[in-house]
């Protein structure tokens, strides 16, 4: 069990001022718990669990207010699963992706499924009880980004568990505006729900590289987002797919679900394998691992006018690239960033069974249990593909 910690301060009132006492009103927040509320003669503030990174590779769970519904489009979520995402580690790791650097405590995850608990009062798109995936996107609407169909690039976007824009959904409660919340049908479980943030930034990437119908394409690392880039492109009609990663129990993965060759890129000779079952090239590369290696073997195995998109976020600030194969091949370059209106496609796609996300998921942690999640996704420990981090344990 990882130790309670409590803030200095909450709202400019001294910790030691509160007096806790618990209840359950109406059984609101679930039969099983209680929910702890601290009183000053001002106010009565309710209190929640967050996980948070409190510096380089070190998480703890903090003792927090919980959020409150602040506008009338705004939905408050009991958070159920929380996938770990390979940006979470980033930051879990070294603090920071290029610009955005983290300010300890900070509660990560934007990976989320969740149930509604409390709507603003303009609120028609879900309801108290509502089972939702949540798209962590919180564009303003406004910008000329924004105007443009571009919501991901938005000039004032506010992203969950991005540093400087939100907090993370790594808590018992978070509030989100209406329109990050998607209700789930039926047939689609919270698991899933979760997923649908991953999957859709592969539908996005490949609905970005052009035509996949027919194509044969390599997709370097087998992560998640692989996976996913994987599970889009078959259900496109990719005619072949070579896959690449470091671990073999990932590569286990993505050869059950279809990929046609797959290669350990610490032990094989993937350029050459490659080449020799497909002589005239590459028409796409996904490079899905953030590694200057996975770029310098896409420029080899694309063919002329072949495209490589770029999806995986490295741990560097500048890629190097081989301008003399770049110019004589034409080869396009793409970056991808996040995803735009997918999660709905996602979660389709999977309800539908045309794409099996939950092939990807190879452990889970319970909520307190969320240190030892990071530590196996950053670590790359017991073959780990995706990580849930599941309240319900």
């Amino acid at each position: 069990m990882v130790p309670l910690v409590r803030p200095p301060s909450w709202g400019g009132y001294p910790a030691p001022a509160f007096r806790p006492v618990c209840f359950d009103p109406e059984g609101a927040y679930g039969c099983h718990e209680v929910v702890t509320w601290y009183k000053t003669k001002e106010t009565v503030i309710f209190t929640m669990r967050s996980m948070m990174l409190t510096g380089i590779r070190q998480m703890g769970m903090a003792e927090v207010p919980e959020p409150a519904i602040e506008r009338d489009t705004d939905v408050k979520i009991r958070m159920q699963v929380v996938g770990v995402c390979g940006s979470d580690v980033h930051y879990y790791q070294t603090g920071r992706i290029g610009s955005q650097v983290v300010h300890y405590p900070f509660p990560v995850g934007h990976e989320g499924a969740g149930i509604v608990v409390e709507t603003g009062s303009r609120v028609t798109r879900v309801g108290k009880g509502s089972r939702i995936a949540i798209d962590p996107a919180m564009p303003c609407w406004q910008c000329d980004q924004c105007r443009s169909g571009r919501p991901h690039t938005c000039r004032k976007l506010r992203f969950l568990g991005c540093p400087g824009q939100a907090d993370g959904c790594l808590s018992e409660y978070i509030v989100m505006p209406e329109s990050s919340c998607i209700p789930l049908s039926s047939g689609l479980t919270l698991d899933q729900a979760a997923l649908s943030e991953p999957l859709a930034i592969g539908v996005y990437a490949v609905k970005m590289s052009g035509a996949v119908t027919n194509a044969r394409i390599a997709i370097l690392g087998s992560g998640p987002i692989g996976m996913s880039v994987l599970l889009a492109a078959r259900q496109r009609g990719a005619a072949a797919v070579y896959m690449t990663d470091l671990i073999d129990a990932r590569l286990g993965r993505v050869k059950k679900a279809g990929a046609r060759w797959t290669g350990n890129a610490g032990r094989d000779d993937v350029t050459g394998r490659i080449g020799a079952l497909e002589p005239e090239g590459l028409d796409i590369v996904f490079e899905c691992c953030g590694k200057q290696e996975a770029v310098d073997q896409a420029f080899i195995m694309l063919k002329p006018g072949g495209r490589l998109i770029i999806v995986g976020i490295p741990e560097f600030d500048t890629w190097r690239i081989p301008v003399d194969s770049a110019r004589h091949k034409e080869i396009a370059i793409l970056n991808i960033r996040r995803q735009v209106g997918c999660v709905e496609e996602a979660l389709l796609g999977m309800e539908e069974g045309r794409m099996n996300a939950g092939e990807m998921v190879s452990h889970r942690f319970s909520f307190e249990e969320a240190p030892q999640a990071f530590a196996c996704v950053a670590g790359y420990k017991d073959g780990v593909m995706k990580a849930l981090v599941d309240f319900r344990l």
